[in-house]
């Protein structure tokens, strides 16, 4: 046997125990996140996927419209959803919840808050309440902006305007998306024109902007307390069981109003900066919160979270 078909044999038994141990080898469990396209949520979603890769978990994001989010967690298509904001969702999650198809896991931010808003100084102005809105129509073009279609804010408009709810039955609900509707704003609040229009906290706005929050919101509208708004980490039905160290992982990740604000206004401010980049910033900054996090959490193969994160930490910062 000549020495270069000896070589060529050797290789090719090599290759076909490389292909082999490749195909052998278990893959990476895969974590489906479902996401929609508002600052905060991104965050958090990002910092989920960056902490499940640290873990060694394949995490995979999917940006939807809201209603698109419940349907794909109610079949299967999406495993976690960290956005449900409450009450103002209701309408259209609270059905998942009772079917059991969806489970409302944890809640992992309270004290938001997501109601109508204004200018200041339309405030000053008289337009501080829900009833005060259709008082100053002139004033507003008869408009309400909202953000991207199919939103539960938008839909909360549309019934106000639809049952003439607050004498709003002139009143057009403009759909368009969270930068669009906040670069209106921004200049109309420059030519001192009036604007009513979606508001929510944890966001930059509250600092980019001197804006009020409306009083008046009902049970049929943003809920009662002025729009005062806990978010949820929902999950597929059957994920707990499935994956339980990864729901230990998302009952323990809370992200206090105070951190999603200081992140948001970062990103702001540093528009070079990535979502996922300013939320790890922050939270080496603060370690508590990802031993927190990572309390009773190990990786894929059963070794210690912290460690793990902390090496993906000094690898991307």
């Amino acid at each position: 046997m000549s020495y270069s078909f000896k070589r060529f044999l050797f290789t090719g038994v090599l290759v076909a125990f490389i292909v082999s141990f490749a195909a052998a080898a278990p893959a990476a469990p895969q974590i489906k996140l479902a996401s929609v396209s508002w600052t905060g949520v991104t965050i958090k979603t990002a910092l989920a996927e960056a902490v499940l890769e640290s873990l060694g978990y394949e995490a995979e994001n999917t940006v939807l419209a809201v209603p698109f989010v419940y349907a794909a967690m109610s079949t299967g298509s999406a495993d976690v959803f960290l956005g449900n904001w409450m009450p103002s969702m209701a309408s259209i999650a609270d059905k998942f919840f009772k079917n059991g198809t969806v489970i409302q896991y944890v809640a992992n931010m309270p004290g938001a808050k997501y109601t109508l808003a204004v200018p200041t100084y339309c405030a000053e102005g008289g337009l501080k309440d829900f009833k005060d809105i259709a008082k100053f129509g002139d004033k507003l073009d008869y408009k309400i902006f909202g953000i991207e279609a199919g939103n539960d804010g938008n839909l909360i408009i549309r019934d106000m305007i639809e049952k003439d709810m607050f004498g709003l039955g002139k009143f057009e609900l403009v759909p368009s998306s969270e930068v669009a509707m906040l670069a209106e704003v921004q200049s109309r609040v420059k030519r001192d024109q009036w604007i009513v229009f979606l508001g929510w906290a944890p966001h930059s706005m509250n600092e980019r902007i001197d804006m009020t929050y409306l009083t008046g919101s009902t049970n049929e509208t943003f809920g009662p307390n002025d729009g005062t708004a806990t978010v949820w980490t929902n999950i597929r039905k059957g994920f707990a069981e499935e994956q339980p160290n990864v729901a230990k992982l998302l009952k323990n990740m809370t992200f206090p109003v105070s951190m999603m604000n200081q992140i948001m206004t970062t990103v702001y401010k540093d528009k070079s900066l990535s979502h996922v980049k300013a939320g790890l910033q922050w939270v080496k900054a603060h370690p508590e919160s990802y031993k927190g996090w990572l309390e009773g959490v190990t990786t894929v193969d059963g070794k210690p979270g912290v460690p793990a994160f902390e090496a993906y930490l000094e690898s991307k910062l």
